[in-house]
């Protein structure tokens, strides 16, 4: 615990890029990872075990690790299944942290939340755990768990948060969850302003996570298209 300590009340910067995107590589990602740092990024949101590798070789910043892998028509797809723990807790360098999707959602492995929870606790006792969530009740529930890290990640991406913004009524959401949290909670998911970063940060969280309006070009250039548009 004590690298990811070095985010405490700072930017983690999201360095992704899916098989479908232009930047997908593992050598973008790293120079990604390396242009945020510069930036004043004090961590790293990753998928996938080579990206991972490649980020570590350019930077020294704690990472939260994660490998996105669909099954079928599953819709959990974020660490969704012991086989992406195991290959991430395989690495020579394993992630600071290793975040899952900790929705109510079916899992591709039809074991609950606990159950899946249980299963990394028993292989892996010491190696920190985030709750990606979509829902206050997902987030108590993960924290009740004992998850290291309670995430927003989720908010609004699945079928029962469907409508929801995080910013919403003033991150009602993130206060309401800062009321009762018991474990540090990480802000992401479409906080996509620095003043948007500064409050969740003054509202608690233990930290923010920022992506594609830092690291996906296409949509940063479609914020900008769709503007002219209107």
């Amino acid at each position: 615990m004590s690298r990811i300590e070095q985010a405490k009340g700072k930017l983690i910067v999201s360095c992704q890029a899916l098989p479908e995107e232009p930047l997908h590589s593992s050598f973008i990602m790293g120079r990604m990872a390396k242009a945020a740092k510069e930036g004043g990024a004090s961590g790293i949101r990753a998928n996938t075990v080579e990206d991972i590798q490649e980020i570590q070789k350019e930077v020294d910043l704690p990472i939260i690790g994660i490998i996105k892998r669909q099954y079928g028509d599953n819709h959990v797809y974020i660490t969704p299944t012991m086989k992406e723990v195991d290959e991430l807790m395989a690495m020579e360098q394993r992630p600071d942290v290793i975040a899952v999707d900790a929705t109510c959602r079916q899992r591709p492995d039809n074991k609950t939340l606990d159950e899946f929870y249980a299963e990394i606790r028993a292989k892996y006792p010491d190696q920190p755990l985030m709750a990606d969530c979509a829902t206050l009740e997902e987030m108590c529930h993960a924290d009740d768990l004992g998850f290291d890290f309670i995430g927003t990640t989720l908010v609004g991406y699945t079928s029962e948060s469907e409508g929801d913004k995080i910013e919403t009524n003033d991150f009602e959401i993130i206060r309401e969850l800062l009321k009762t949290a018991k474990h540090p909670v990480i802000g992401e998911g479409n906080i996509d302003t620095p003043e948007k970063v500064k409050r969740v940060l003054d509202l608690g969280a233990y930290s923010v996570v920022v992506g594609s309006i830092i690291t996906r070009p296409q949509v940063i250039t479609r914020r900008f298209v769709e503007a002219i548009e209107d």
